[in-house]
């Protein structure tokens, strides 16, 4: 058995996904060893953290004992490092990315992975050409909720399905009594904002691997707040959406409906939920929860409903157990990518899965210009 380094460069690591998510669990995989191979060895993260401003990468390297610290991505590509991960601002990321590669660097990055599906796809056939490993983020089937959702799925549970059902969303301060929950990039087109980018690569893995690959699509878009205050206290014009409604259909004959905005204030159990119907029976799920309603289970509420006093339809809902501890969703993401890259071992959210994320965003934007369904072709390499 031996121990062995990995390097890591973290691209934005001063960001709020650089810093809670990417950094704190590689830094965890090290501090606890390094993450055991098959064969017994433990890979342990090395990491050069990025950022824009010096004091700041500086600051954050020495209050986390990480010992390469830079404002020049450049120069950490020249560098001995194996990994490049960018969790930035979405807008630059095709040409940080193309660098990477160009250093022979294998790729694990933030999504979406490009602007639009030509430049996803391209990175993905540069990464493959290269011969280097490849992925992307893809967190929320992680989370114990949409992964309990996932084993209900697969077991057979629902028979054919009928429907899946997303609503999802919360209210975002303007910025004017309240500090804005999310950077004024993501209101801006330029820099890679907007909604349906930004979550349509969600919905994408989620509803191929939760119900069926999606086959068509039918979108309306609506900026609801037009003008937002930035990081710096100044007004700006909004020019990207951030409320989006679709219509989806899918390879088995499913029907899908998404409700995405910043702009709801929720009254749900969470501010993400997935329901999914099926003909033997139906579950919804949050981050954390998932609770099934088999078709034995189910109570008549067509004509209860319509009396006083109506029907409890929260009843006859079972909860699925934790039968599992899992870890947090981005300390198994990297783990996935470690022994992809340290064994060959099989990864699902390749760089092809990131450029079908961007290829419904796409589509989507396509629909409400046209006002009119638009199927949703394969993508492969």
């Amino acid at each position: 058995m031996a121990n062995i380094p990995i390097g890591v460069i973290i691209n934005g690591a001063t960001g709020r996904m650089g810093t809670t998510q990417h950094m704190a669990h590689l830094l965890a995989i090290a501090k606890e060893g390094g993450l055991k191979l098959k064969n017994g060895d433990r890979l342990i993260p090395e990491l050069t953290v990025v950022g824009r401003n010096a004091d700041s990468i500086k600051a954050l390297a020495a209050a986390h004992g990480v010992k390469r610290a830079t404002t020049n991505l450049d120069e950490a590509l020249a560098g001995p490092d194996r990994i490049f991960m960018d969790c930035s601002a979405t807008g630059g990321r095709p040409e940080r990315v193309r660098k990477a590669i160009a250093a022979g660097k294998h790729i694990h990055i933030e999504k979406p992975t490009a602007p639009t599906v030509e430049e996803a796809m391209e990175l993905a056939r540069l990464a493959h050409k290269a011969g280097l490993k490849h992925g992307v983020i893809q967190d929320k089937l992680y989370l114990p909720g949409y992964a309990k959702l996932l084993f209900v799925k697969n077991s057979g549970f629902f028979g054919r399905i009928l429907s899946v059902r997303v609503d999802a969303g919360s209210w975002i301060f303007d910025g004017t009594t309240q500090e804005c929950q999310r950077p004024s990039w993501n209101y801006r087109k330029k820099d890679g904002g907007g909604l349906a980018l930004d979550m349509m690569a969600h919905w994408r893995y989620m509803i191929d691997r939760l119900v069926s690959p999606i086959t068509a699509v039918s979108a309306l878009m609506d900026t609801a707040i037009p003008e937002r205050v930035d990081e710096q206290g100044q007004r700006y014009k909004v020019d990207a959406e951030d409320t989006v409604y679709a219509m989806l259909r899918t390879r088995d004959g499913a029907i899908g409906q998404i409700t995405n905005s910043w702009a709801s204030r929720p009254r749900r159990a969470d501010t993400m939920m997935v329901h999914i119907d099926g003909t033997n029976g139906s579950a919804s799920a949050g981050r954390f929860q998932c609770f099934t309603q088999a078709a034995v289970n189910t109570p008549e509420a067509f004509i209860k409903a319509a009396r006083p006093g109506g029907v409890d339809l929260q009843a006859h809902w079972e909860e699925v157990p934790d039968t599992i501890d899992l870890l947090p969703p981005f300390r198994q993401l990297w783990e996935s990518f470690l022994r992809h890259v340290a064994e060959d071992a099989p990864l699902v959210p390749t760089l092809v899965e990131g450029a079908k994320a961007v290829q419904l965003a796409d589509l989507a934007y396509k629909s409400v210009a046209e006002r009119r369904w638009i199927d949703v072709p394969e993508l492969s390499l």
